[in-house]
């Protein structure tokens, strides 16, 4: 059952709590209850930005450049169901001043039906490719996968027909209490399949990585160069803002599109 606008009113009134909440999953019991209930099931990847991608400087094709955002792209083209809301309820619960309240996620699957029509709309593949660009432009990361707590707060089934393509901050996102987390949930948000980021001799330790870049605060200054610890989920914000350009971000596994598109295909049918 769809759920109703006061529920959502609700959520929202309630989400500037959530590091609170989210240390909660720490207590055993508590944490498997929070477990089974928001995210049994859970498969969540992070995609790294496009444009902080190391590329193969022999690779002259633009067709031959494999990037995260393909992965988007490809359950955008098999979906028959599109779904953009209204709002990010991220940032508009925690009014959020740096990136656009209005870019709200992208579900795609048959579970969208079931989704409050006064919260968001139905569109084509081409409206939902233009909203991932708009998205991207305006400095989020994409996190797709199967998250049961969107089911749960939306009142929609099955769970595994809703696929959850999120656009975040590293200011207000859901996934920024990742480190306060229990590990046994902390883990199903992953980085993308061969992603590897690392700070080069180039680093001055200035600082400047962290300073509301990276949401699972896993960047620490150590003897004046910065350190990037296992908490990293490879968005490559850090190496967008880096002025010394002493992080970078490759993809070791040269299939990491098929490999991305495979782990998600197991949890999740959009066709």
């Amino acid at each position: 059952m769809a759920r109703p606008l006061w529920f959502v009113k609700l959520l929202k009134k309630v989400f500037p709590n959530i590091k609170f909440i989210a240390k909660l999953t720490r207590i055993p019991i508590l944490g498997n209850l929070f477990d089974f209930l928001l995210f049994k099931g859970d498969d969540i990847i992070y995609l790294p930005l496009d444009k902080v991608i190391a590329i193969n400087k022999e690779i002259e094709k633009q067709s031959d450049i494999v990037l995260p955002s393909q992965v988007l792209e490809y359950f955008i083209h098999k979906s028959k169901y599109h779904w953009i809301m209204n709002f990010c309820i991220c940032r508009e619960s925690m009014q959020c001043e740096n990136y656009p309240r209005d870019l709200g996620c992208l579900f795609l699957g048959e579970a969208v039906l079931g989704i409050n029509p006064q919260l968001g709309r139905l569109v084509t593949k081409e409206e939902a490719l233009g909203h991932i660009k708009k998205c991207r432009e305006a400095g989020l990361v994409h996190m797709i996968g199967r998250n049961l707590l969107d089911k749960q707060w939306l009142g929609v089934n099955p769970g595994n027909k809703l696929l959850s393509i999120c656009n975040c901050d590293p200011c207000c996102c859901l996934w920024r209490v990742s480190p306060v987390l229990a590990p046994m949930i902390g883990s199903k948000i992953q980085k993308m399949p061969g992603v590897e980021v690392k700070v080069t001799d180039a680093c001055i330790g200035c600082g400047t990585c962290l300073k509301d870049i990276c949401f699972v605060d896993a960047i620490h200054i150590n003897n004046n160069r910065a350190e990037i610890s296992l908490e990293c989920r490879g968005c490559g914000r850090c190496v967008d803002v880096c002025p010394q350009n002493a992080i970078k971000l490759t993809i070791k596994e040269k299939n990491f599109v098929l490999k991305s598109i495979k782990q998600i295909e197991k949890v999740i049918d959009v066709s």
